[in-house]
């Protein structure tokens, strides 16, 4: 049944295939982005400040690196930053949090797009399949048979649900997306909180 809908689907429903098999292909990849950037904040930066406390800055830096995802960069930042003080430490929480986000957001704006623009091919698809339908109603005129004209329903029926069938699942992994991306994004804003207090309190407590 499957191939015969693509048949009769036309070009249109390749292309929508296509962009379907695209959308999922970079979804997965952020899914598992994400999944490596997601990490306990809370765990880590207790490991991080339990080793700044015995004033090891190199083992500090070495739990940075060897820990994945933004969080870790922000605060191996802070940690190298530490010598110029708090706001010194905030501009470079804040420096490398404008160069983390994008890498967050990144390839997002993919899959919104076919998601806006797949119910649109569905209904190019749609017009198309009218448009072949009316050309053999003027070819044959009123001797016309009901089954010269099921090639042109076929195509636009099969081109308007492919293009639903394609925009709404990539309309819902988007937003599942972006929410993954808010709760990292507030996950490094809290760090960063935590993280400028412990340096610039190590700071004080040197000096």
């Amino acid at each position: 049944m499957l191939p015969k809908l693509l048949s009769a689907g036309g070009p249109v429903v390749w292309l929508l295939l296509l962009l379907s098999a695209v959308a999922i292909a970079v979804f997965v990849e952020r899914v598992l982005h994400f999944h490596r950037a997601q990490i306990n904040s809370a765990e880590f930066l207790a490991g991080v400040r339990t080793v700044l406390k015995r004033d090891n800055v190199v083992e500090a830096l070495s739990i940075c690196d060897a820990t994945p995802g933004p969080v870790a960069r922000l605060v191996k930042n802070a940690i190298l930053s530490r010598e110029r003080g708090r706001e010194g430490v905030r501009e470079a929480l804040e420096d490398t949090g404008l160069q983390e986000v994008p890498r967050l957001e990144e390839k997002l704006n993919l899959i919104a797009t076919i998601a806006q623009i797949a119910p649109l091919l569905g209904l190019l698809g749609t017009a198309l399949g009218f448009i072949k339908m009316f050309g053999v109603m003027e070819k044959e005129g009123q001797f016309a048979h009901a089954a010269l004209l099921t090639g042109g329903v076929w195509q636009a029926l099969v081109c308007t649900a492919m293009g639903l069938a394609v925009a709404i699942p990539c309309y819902v992994g988007y937003n599942y997306l972006v929410s993954r991306v808010n709760q990292i994004v507030l996950d490094m804003e809290k760090s960063s909180n935590e993280i400028l207090n412990l340096v610039t309190g190590e700071n004080g407590r040197k000096g």
